[in-house]
């Protein structure tokens, strides 16, 4: 897989580059977003690991520029400084995934590994860009914390390793922000993840998980093995 990383520190631009390159995947490191869209205009990348604090033009900026749109390469942003604000704005841009630095690299490594398939099928399109994620149906207890820590109580009807649907009385609206607490029946101790809200319709409310670690996401991958139908 061709990676582009747009990151303007150096120290981690060639971490990055070095270890996409021990994966056996094909790094082009920039330390701009500048030289990301020539970069982009001169030979597309299957995919693009992104910093949001550049120098010049901002890693936002990026992600909302015609070209980059256009394109339809998924984008996983990589934060120094996180914020659920600015996460919420990336994925609204149509970002893949939002990492909060330091990024381990056992947590790159996966996040490059769920990239691979999504980046060699992806159709473009912002309304494309989100991780094919195998789901699974399941009922289950869940708690709701506003960012100003109002709390609701819902119940997940379907839930994968990027997110869940479920039913809520809580009035909550597409962008918003909150922290989601539920025990998956594996037996293991209760999550707590922020998520985004990602559409809210008849059906109920679709929720993006923001920044699982690489535990929680395999736990949750297992769990959804566990319980799709064959």
């Amino acid at each position: 897989m061709r990676i582009l990383i747009v990151e303007d520190e150096r120290g981690v631009r060639d971490v990055f580059r070095e270890f996409a390159a021990a994966l056996r995947h094909e790094p082009v490191a920039v330390e701009s977003a500048e030289r990301a869209l020539e970069q982009l205009e001169r030979e597309p990348p299957d995919a693009i690991l992104l910093d949001v604090r550049l120098p010049g033009m901002s890693g936002l900026a990026f992600l909302d520029h015609p070209m980059v749109r256009a394109a339809g390469v998924p984008v996983v942003v990589v934060s120094g400084a996180t914020s659920e604000d600015e996460a919420r704005q990336c994925l609204q841009l149509g970002a893949l995934d939002y990492l909060r630095k330091p990024v381990t690299l056992e947590r790159l490594a996966g996040v490059l590994e769920l990239l691979e398939p999504y980046a060699r099928s992806r159709e473009g399109g912002p309304g494309a860009r989100r991780r094919a994620a195998r789901r699974a149906p399941m009922k289950l207890a869940v708690s709701l914390v506003s960012e100003r820590g109002t709390t609701w109580k819902g119940t997940c009807t379907e839930i994968s390793a990027a997110g869940m649907k479920l039913q809520t009385n809580a009035r909550l609206k597409a962008g918003g922000g909150l922290r989601v607490v539920f025990t998956p029946p594996d037996g293991g101790p209760p999550m707590e993840a922020v998520a985004l809200v990602s559409r809210v319709d008849e059906e109920g409310v679709a929720l993006w998980f923001v920044d699982l670690t690489s535990p929680e996401t395999e736990r949750l991958v297992a769990l959804v093995d566990r319980l799709s139908p064959a």
